[in-house]
């Protein structure tokens, strides 16, 4: 199983779109090879909600089943849209938790993550 790191947006030297499809063809290549499922979370967070879902439909077309999103970096609500989503069209979603140590860690300021899970 891989996974996008939760810093992985679309750099310069790293688009989106281009690491999404190098990203397919090779998990397509795995299972060929080892007869095995395999699996790799493809990191959707983005700047717009339409580009969020933009990235969700693109990996749905190149038959990635499971998405990522950072969701404290992108936003709750947009969180709650991108589930719905991903549960209308047969997806996995997997939640990040990246940027949650700023919110959470300190006993004495923040917010606690159990709040934060139920966002």
């Amino acid at each position: 199983r891989g996974i996008d790191d939760e810093n992985i947006n679309s750099q310069p030297f790293q688009r989106w779109r281009e690491r999404f499809e190098f990203v397919a063809e090779a998990v397509k290549l795995a299972q060929r090879e080892t007869g095995e499922v395999k699996g790799h979370y493809l990191n959707c967070t983005a700047n717009t909600p339409e580009e969020l879902y933009e990235r969700a439909e693109f990996a749905k077309e190149l038959d990635m089943p499971i998405i990522m999103h950072d969701y404290i970096t992108g936003g709750f609500t947009a969180n709650t849209g991108l589930a719905n989503w991903c549960r209308k069209n047969g997806m996995l979603l997997h939640i990040h938790r990246a940027m949650h140590a700023v919110i959470d860690r300190h006993p004495k300021h923040g917010i606690h993550f159990r709040v934060l899970a139920k966002c």
